[in-house]
């Protein structure tokens, strides 16, 4: 294996090495001693044998004395050096070989655009994005900024001709208000037809023939516009764009917005956080989740729950990224808010199908939560306030047009709701507390070189009027720096730090006082490379590497006078690595193959002891034939193998497209729980000799048509996934604080399969849209040698099987102030097992219990709305402010969370737990500034 690796890793090093990159000019070089000379002297002694022509004061140059050396140094670096530490400027136009040698100013080489442009005022101030100039003070070639529609833009050193053959264009889009990305916008031209798609970073690279071309630029929330270029060599250009201005009338679409129809991808998901903050939720805070459950395919076990399921699958199978930082557990305040600041989020992508090659280590999705860069031109910031919850935001330039930040914090004051409740209500006394902070820093070091920064902390802490404490939190540190080779190819490197804790304590009774503990941490590192290496091909290489340490709980005494016996779990490691190439192949207009492989290696490492069983026996402490203990940093156990990332699409007509895809994942890591929702005290276990990792695979089929000039998106997908090892209990299994735990989990195999239809309207006065799933997944256990049958070895529905699921999302605005939203949700009730009957055993009645999950707890219905209410648009205004009022489960509907029994007076009784039985108002008041 390791041979596979080295192997692997030359063939990458060999493919970088040798990707074409853009040609340099054949520079003259400067060497030798330019001591105690004035600037005439300097000039005359350089200009010797140089094409370029120097323009200068001569009155001012007897003043300045040059002292330095150059050995191999180019006419840049030389001036450079020449006027370190002193007022002169120098600027290089390379395309007329002039030099331009200024005292206390630069000198701008071009025209301002305006002048170019029809426009009747003159621009009080040049701009800085003439090109091509360099200046010295920063070293720097500026890459000229488009943002007039009626100028021509020249890329590449201009000639009487254009010669034959392509060039490639690069650049980034960005907002002209704020500086940010502008994310999955369209860059495209229409003879030939070819077109690109901004990546994460709002970057670009199109290769087309060179001459003259009108490129287009559109995308979902956008205005659509145009650039005039004349394309005579490779070259780069920023764009900057405008924000659309929303319309109450119907708009027209190009059909380079349907993206639905477009992309290779099916089963992707995206939303703006426009989207999300129109969709009425609990308590009114703009949640990300909970907007998310309401696409096709994506389901909950019910309220006071954040996290999701995915096409059957478990909650831990989803992968939770934060700007690439993953988040273990997603939820605030029992589950009722989410970990992310709808103020700092930029949108949302859900991978539910053609999971790109880049990710892996789960097998339901991928969940990919982008946050904004921050304002780059001025200081804005954001707060709001809510019954239960309070956020603010701030953001801006520190150095302008290169460093950004956004800083955003939450904070709860939920304990005058808990102290408000009646007399004898069960959380009378109860407390709860939450907060986060999110840290964003974006600087541009140049052209090429990009570093951001996140930062995440956030803390719950809460007690249930009873003598037990839950704390838990998530902290998360990322560096990123994306390097522009040239510009067909671009690296992004990425390495930091994710953990999550909790503590539950009590110190009452004292001698009963006691502390338990949990945490799982990670290192990763990733390193992404992106080559477009021609209009047909665009190629993803990278790899990746995570190194986790778990303390898998420990039990002490809290206090002196506690009797609590200590137990501390062995801790567990484990580094899980990978490697990947995609290649995106345009084959024809209306064929596009997405062809991926990964593949991924996992190594358990020591130290850690370990239980060895008898094969082909059920694993339990009758059957261990050796206990052996692993020194550090030795392998326990290795796994590994490859996973292919396949998708096609075949566009029938410009609104309408066939999608196929094939994807396999391999997940390493598992979450132990004894409740179907991610709790405070859920517990992560490594893969290990014992306990293999999950393995799946999926097949789907979708179609996409649009109508109404793509106003209206529909789309039908079909599925169908397998499962392998996917971990289940037996009877009565220990979780928390159980050394041996694999003699309470049983591999289990699977199948999911389901049909999920949406219909959207994004644009207009009235815009929403309507989803339904149907899907099941089903489980067995039919191996005798490995434990105790479940169900006679038969199919039996998984927790997180729900066959039926409707949603509604509406959205009508009256004007331009007032909006009107509303969601309304229906699912089938998820499966539980019953008791049936009663027995009688050793002179004790016992429970007869149904096949596991025969039963299901009553069907769920919600429905929400809410009022928002803006304040005047007025631009000149110091502060804009808005409200939002509604109703969270209007009907007062008592949906069934779960359903428990307890014996009373020797009579076994059933009771339904409801989190909400009632509606729930809410308003919230958010101010921008």
């Amino acid at each position: 294996m390791r041979k596979f690796y080295l192997c692997t890793l030359a063939i990458l090093l060999s493919i970088l090495l040798y990707l074409p990159s853009s040609a340099q000019e054949n520079e003259k070089l400067f060497s030798g001693s330019y001591r105690n000379l004035t600037l005439t002297e300097f000039i005359k002694k350089i200009s010797a044998g140089s094409d370029y022509k120097f323009y200068y004061d001569p009155a001012r140059g007897d003043s300045l004395k040059i002292n330095i050396d150059a050995s191999g140094l180019t006419l840049d670096r030389l001036l450079r050096s020449a006027f370190n530490n002193t007022k002169y400027y120098y600027t290089i136009d390379r395309e007329n070989l002039n030099v331009f040698i200024t005292y206390g100013q630069k000198i701008i080489t071009g025209l301002p655009s305006e002048l170019l442009a029809i426009n009747t005022s003159i621009p009080k101030k040049a701009p800085d994005d003439i090109s091509p100039v360099e200046d010295f003070h920063t070293n720097e070639k500026v890459i000229p900024s488009a943002s007039l529609e009626n100028k021509l833009y020249e890329v590449g050193p201009r000639s009487e001709q254009f010669s034959a053959g392509n060039a490639t264009l690069a650049g980034y889009i960005k907002d002209i208000k704020t500086g940010e990305p502008v994310i999955g916008a369209s860059v495209f031209i229409e003879n030939p037809r070819t077109g690109i798609t901004t990546n994460q970073f709002g970057y670009y690279s199109i290769t087309i023939p060179k001459g003259r071309h009108l490129l287009n630029i559109t995308g979902v929330g956008i205005k659509s516009t145009k650039r005039r270029i004349a394309l005579y060599a490779n070259g780069s250009m920023n764009i900057e764009i405008q924000n659309e201005i929303l319309s109450l009338k119907e708009v027209v679409i190009s059909s380079e917005k349907a993206a639905n129809v477009r992309n290779v991808q099916m089963g992707v998901e995206k939303l703006t956080i426009e989207k999300i903050k129109q969709v009425p939720v609990v308590f009114g805070e703009a949640d990300v989740l909970r907007v998310v459950l309401t696409l096709p395919g994506v389901k909950s076990v019910g309220e006071a729950s954040t996290g999701f399921n995915v096409r059957g699958g478990a909650t831990d199978q989803n992968l939770i990224l934060f700007n690439d930082a993953t988040i273990y557990n997603p939820s605030h305040f029992f589950g009722f808010f989410s970990a992310f600041n709808s103020e700092v989020v930029k949108d949302v992508e859900l991978f539910k199908s053609s999971i790109p090659a880049n990710y892996g280590g789960r097998l339901s999705s991928v969940l990919a939560v982008n946050s904004r860069e921050g304002n780059k031109k001025k200081f804005t910031g954001s707060a709001g306030i809510g019954l239960l919850t309070s956020r603010f935001n701030m953001e801006g330039p520190l150095l302008k047009d290169r460093t950004s930040f956004i800083l955003g914090g939450r904070t709860t004051y939920s304990d005058w709701m808990l102290k408000a409740l009646p007399g004898n209500a069960d959380y009378k006394n109860s407390k709860a507390s939450f907060s986060d902070v999110d840290l964003h820093i974006s600087h541009q070091i140049n052209e090429n070189n990009n570093l951001y920064f996140t930062g995440y902390y956030s803390n719950d802490n809460s007690n249930l009027s009873t003598d037990t404490t839950y704390q838990y939190n998530n902290r998360n540190i990322s560096l990123k720096w994306k390097h522009i080779f040239n510009n067909k190819l671009f690296g992004v490197f990425t390495g930091g730090y994710d953990g999550y804790r909790y503590k539950n304590y009590s110190s009452t009774p004292s001698i009963q006082a006691y502390q338990m503990k949990f945490d799982i941490n990670q290192a990763f590192l990733k390193t992404d490379f992106n080559y477009y290496l021609n209009s047909k091909h665009t190629l993803n290489i990278g790899s990746s590497a995570i190194y986790y340490w778990l303390n898998p709980g420990s039990f002490t005494p809290d206090g002196e006078e506690s009797l609590i016996v200590p137990q501390i779990m062995e801790s567990e490691k484990g580094i899980e690595s990978a490697i990947y190439i995609n290649d995106r192949y345009e084959v024809n207009s209306a064929l596009s193959l997405n062809l991926g492989i990964r593949y991924s290696m996992y190594n358990s490492l020591g130290a850690k002891t370990v239980n060895r069983y008898a094969a082909g026996v059920p694993i339990d402490e009758t059957n261990v034939i050796e206990t052996v203990y692993y020194k550090k940093g030795d392998i326990i156990k290795t796994y590994g193998g490859p996973e292919y990332r396949l998708s096609a699409r075949y566009a029938l007509t410009s609104d309408f497209s066939v999608k196929a895809a094939y994807n396999t994942m391999r997940q390493y890591i598992h979450m132990l729980s004894n409740t179907t929702a991610i709790a405070p005290t859920d517990i992560w276990k490594l893969s290990d000799l014992n306990i293999k990792p999950q393995y799946g695979d999926q097949v789907s089929l979708g179609f996409y048509k649009n109508f109404k000039s793509n106003t209206i998106e529909t789309s039908v997908e079909v599925y169908y996934k397998r499962l392998k090892d996917y971990l289940d209990y037996k009877s009565g299994a220990t979780i928390v604080l159980n050394p041996t735990i694999e003699r309470d989990v049983i591999n289990t195999q699977g199948k999911a399969y389901g049909v999920e239809l949406m219909l959207k309207k994004q644009t207009g006065k009235f815009n929403g849209w309507v989803s339904y799933t149907y899907s099941r997944i089903m489980l067995k256990m039919d191996d005798p040698t490995t434990g105790e049958l479940i169900n006679r070895g038969e199919y039996y529905p998984g927790n997180y099987d729900k066959p039926h699921d409707v949603t509604v999302v509406g959205n009508f605005r009256f004007t331009h102030r007032y909006s009107f939203s509303l969601n309304t949700t229906y699912s089938t009730g998820r499966p539980i097992t019953l008791p049936i009957g009663k027995y009688w055993y050793g002179d004790a009645p016992r429970l007869l219990y149904s096949d596991r999950n025969e039963y299901r707890i009553p069907d769920y219905f919600r429905t929400d709305i809410g009022f928002n209410i803006e304040g005047n648009h007025k631009v000149k205004q110091a502060t804009h402010n808005y409200f939002t009022i509604g109703v969270y489960n209007i009907t007062g509907r008592k949906n069934a969370y779960s359903t428990y029994y307890t014996s009373e007076n020797g009579t076994i009784n059933g009771y339904k737990l409801s989190i909400f039985g009632s509606p729930v108002p809410y308003i919230n008041y958010n101010i921008r500034f």
